[in-house]
């Protein structure tokens, strides 16, 4: 195993990461137990099971899962694994059940994941030998923040708000409405997958802003935005990237004093599309009033391990081996918007960070070639990868300086990629949620 040939402490130490951890299978199959098995996972959005009886198929890493409303309004999310032969009992991406039934011997199960019956005439012949009550599907933990539906297959995980530690702040705006009413979100339409030959870890955190002048360089200058191509318009104020011991990371602009919307609220797309900006701007001044410093965040943060964003997306890295991921992208817009801003906003998304989007594809033909060479023996022996940018510069106590959870530190900088990659390392040597938690408060 590889844990006799690494030390965690030495894959992620001083900056540096050990380029093994993106390709070495022993590694990626421990990523499974003691990641994708312990931590909080996005799986979905209340707005897509609206009503009692909805579900639908998300997955929890590798594991598929069924996200359910109950009959009595309750969300379930059910492993879609038949209790009898392990057989999936949902084959279906989305819709309404009262039940479901496995459709090799026939058990069938209700929406909260009770065993409902058996084959017929099978519960006869296996008299007391069956108690119903202990053969259902197994069950996560649920827990929801505005609207996101998360889960943890472990019991003695701290709770979702523990877990997020102060990231959440920064979750909120983005799941308002552009007034900053709470929960104002809904998905529009339904979840873009696709694959990429590539780690999962690769684009954690996505919020590198150093980047932009040669991956994105030709988008930005058949837009005219930069100078010669050398990136997105310069936001207003100082830029930071904001950090988390648990692992989550964001971006953000202290905002100087402003009474408009800035551009961070359009993403970019407020020449394309001006239906967007002229329902943004006509309810800036109630969502300043609202959310204050945080008026203009609208992205998700990146919250450990696998969710990232790029604007107004919930992005999820799903891995399927070392060196394949499934990409899910669910995209926001706001619940009480006119059809037209709404059909505005998720053609913008797609067009810009869909599978075929003018910036996803610039990113991901990196990421594909990144993963395809870090499988050679020098590269998996002896290559580290640098994330020492900005290193020497302490962070900022956000709560002491900005009224603001998380620490701060200048853009550009690496420091979101460290913070992100000693979590790493911590969740993949701790034997338990007790021992993660004491290296959390110790940080």
């Amino acid at each position: 195993m590889v844990a006799t040939e690494f030390s965690y402490e030495n894959l992620v130490h001083n900056g540096t990461i050990h380029n093994a951890i993106f390709s070495h299978p022993d590694i990626y199959a421990q990523e499974l137990e003691q990641i994708f098995a312990r931590c909080w996972l996005f799986v979905a959005h209340e707005s897509q099971i609206p009503n009692r009886g909805d579900f639908v198929r998300s997955r929890m890493g590798e594991e598929q899962v069924i996200v359910t409303r109950a009959p009595d309004n309750t969300i379930h999310v059910l492993l879609n694994s038949c209790a009898h032969r392990g057989n999936v009992v949902c084959r279906y991406d989305q819709g309404f059940a009262l039940s479901f039934q496995c459709s090799f011997h026939g058990w069938t199960y209700a929406p909260d994941g009770r065993l409902l019956a058996v084959a017929p005439h099978a519960e006869e012949l296996y008299a007391a030998d069956l108690k119903k009550e202990e053969w259902g599907l197994l069950e996560a933990r649920v827990e929801t923040f505005q609207g996101t539906i998360w889960a943890t297959w472990d019991q003695s995980a701290p709770t979702l708000i523990e877990y997020l530690g102060g990231a959440e702040a920064y979750m909120e705006p983005p799941l308002c409405d552009a007034d900053g009413t709470p929960n104002g979100a809904e998905v529009a339409g339904g979840v873009m997958k696709w694959r990429v030959g590539m780690n999962w870890k690769i684009p954690m955190p996505d919020n590198d802003n150093t980047h932009f002048w040669i991956t994105h360089k030709s988008t930005f200058v058949n837009r005219g935005q930069g100078s010669g191509g050398s990136g997105a318009p310069r936001p207003r104020g100082q830029s930071y990237h904001v950090w988390f011991p648990e692992g989550h990371t964001t971006s953000m602009t202290v905002p100087e004093e402003q009474t408009e919307a800035s551009d961070n609220l359009f993403v970019g797309g407020g020449g394309e599309y001006p239906e967007m900006r002229d329902y943004i701007v006509a309810k800036y001044p109630a969502r300043q009033q609202r959310l204050g410093k945080l008026v203009d965040i609208n992205e998700i943060p990146h919250v450990f391990p696998n969710v990232g964003a790029v604007g107004r997306i919930i992005r999820v890295m799903l891995p399927q081996g070392p060196a394949e991921t499934e990409m899910w992208s669910w995209v926001l817009v706001d619940k009480a918007a006119p059809p037209e801003v709404k059909e505005a906003a998720a053609r913008y998304h797609e067009r810009n960070w869909g599978p075929n989007g003018y910036v996803q594809k610039d990113d991901m033909e990196n990421w594909f070639i990144q993963t395809q060479y870090s499988k050679g023996t020098m590269t998996r022996s002896r290559l580290r990868q640098n994330a020492q940018l900005g290193m020497s510069t302490p962070s900022i106590d956000g709560p002491t300086r900005f009224g603001l959870p998380g620490q701060f530190h200048p853009a550009p900088t690496d420091a979101n990629i460290r913070a992100f990659y000693e979590r790493w390392a911590q969740v993949m040597a701790a034997r338990d949620w007790d021992q993660l938690l004491a290296q959390t408060k110790a940080r």
